[in-house]
């Protein structure tokens, strides 16, 4: 489901506040994704235990996620974010070209912790 996040404008700009208590775990990453080709994708992949928060900050960006049985699909515009549980897996298609994608996780990097091998992750969210 897609968030709106709350926007305060005026004379001298724009700010967007993120709270961390409306966020639904305690946050131990932050990084950004820039520079990205106009209708490239990013991603394909899902995470055994990382939980995360992805938000549009500037452009539009289209959101595929996976539970292992079906497919939803979101358009992120500017301002909104949209929640990624573990064993979802996703991936992003960067419509503009001067997209800017925000990323709060709920742990630090780790290699391990990734499945980027599709027939693999379908295993184990069907208990093969």
């Amino acid at each position: 489901m897609i968030n709106k996040l709350k926007l305060i404008s005026d004379k001298d700009g724009c700010l967007t506040p993120i709270e961390f208590k409306d966020i639904f775990f305690k946050p131990k990453r932050i990084f950004y994704i820039t520079n990205v080709p106009i209708n490239e994708q990013r991603g394909f992949h899902a995470h055994y235990k990382t939980k995360q928060l992805l938000i549009c900050v500037k452009g539009v960006i289209g959101v595929k996620l996976h539970d292992g049985h079906s497919l939803t699909q979101y358009i992120l515009k500017e301002g909104e974010s949209i929640f990624v549980d573990k064993l979802i897996w996703d991936s992003q298609l960067f419509l503009t070209g001067k997209d800017v994608l925000l990323v709060i996780c709920n742990t630090e990097y780790e290699k391990t912790d990734y499945i980027e091998d599709w027939e693999k992750f379908l295993k184990i969210t069907n208990n093969d």
